[in-house]
């Protein structure tokens, strides 16, 4: 029985709507505001989305692989720790990763937390894996190229983090 990832595509959708002025994306949203004591960030920020079609897009993907990754575990909570555990480790390195590098602008969005789930079956199915890695490289770069401003590095980050959650668990 799935019953997580309807919760956080409940909670997603949720948060969308009660986060759409511009004061809620610098508070809630991830950037350097972090680093002045706005330890909320790596947490709120996954919950969070631009606009309606950055957030159909990460709930169409959460449903299909937070479904599947719920369904294999048969574990909920497991599923949960991943899927919060590793969105909130990618946040975190994803907000030292901009810090270090000098890039300054408001990171927000569950692809962070959906590239762990990403990383976690390209790890435990080596069928998925060459297919899952380009899904990985297309959404995390090919929107730059139409000149979307996306974190293509928070993607990566979490595929990473994923893959070694794969050997874990």
């Amino acid at each position: 029985m799935v019953i997580i990832t309807p919760i956080l595509i409940f909670i997603n959708v949720l948060v969308y709507f009660l986060t759409q002025d511009p004061i809620s994306h610098v508070k809630y949203g991830l950037n350097s505001y972090f680093f002045e004591g706005a330890y909320w960030q790596p947490l709120t920020s996954m919950f969070m989305h631009a606009n309606l079609s950055h957030l159909a897009m990460n709930m169409v993907v959460l449903f299909q692989f937070g479904y599947m990754l719920e369904k294999e575990l048969n574990a909920h909570v497991k599923y949960l720790i991943i899927y919060l555990a590793g969105g909130l480790l990618t946040s975190l390195l994803t907000i030292f990763f901009m810090h270090y590098t000098g890039l300054d602008h408001n990171v927000v969005g569950a692809s962070g937390a959906i590239s762990v789930l990403f990383g976690w079956f390209a790890k435990k199915d080596p069928n998925l894996r060459g297919g899952l890695i380009v899904a990985i490289l297309v959404i995390s770069f090919v929107p730059l190229l139409m000149g979307v401003p996306v974190a293509w590095y928070g993607h990566l980050i979490g595929f990473g983090l994923g893959y070694i959650l794969g050997y874990v668990i």
